[in-house]
């Protein structure tokens, strides 16, 4: 089992920053891919970015550019560095492992961008 837990979410202005991160306690010596998912009121959850075990980078165009994902092995840690917000980021982010023994997903954390 791998336990998930998220920090750094929080309300900011349009054009602001903010840096999300997700730390991973128990099986972490199977950790592949870690990702960014979010899902904002009424639509379906979205990849946000994924980074591959040896560092192989995946973002959408909606955040290429401005979101900058980043991870520490040796911490079993994912971070997202998210510049140039806008009101459209808003969501539940959620980080995402995916182990060899299974798929595993933070609780969530709010990122509120107000226009």
């Amino acid at each position: 089992q791998v336990q998930l837990v998220e920090s750094g979410g929080g309300l900011v202005q349009a054009g602001g920053s903010l840096r999300l991160s997700c730390a991973a306690s128990g099986s972490t010596f199977n950790i592949n891919t870690m990702g960014w998912y979010r899902q904002a009121p009424g639509k379906q959850r979205e990849l946000v970015a994924t980074i591959s075990r040896v560092g192989n980078i995946n973002y959408p165009d909606s955040v290429k550019g401005r979101f900058t994902i980043s991870r520490d092995n040796a911490k079993n840690t994912v971070y997202l560095q998210m510049n140039s917000l806008k009101p459209e980021d808003t969501a539940v982010y959620y980080c995402n492992f995916f182990t060899t023994i299974g798929n595993y997903w933070g609780q969530g954390t709010q990122v509120t961008v107000s226009s």
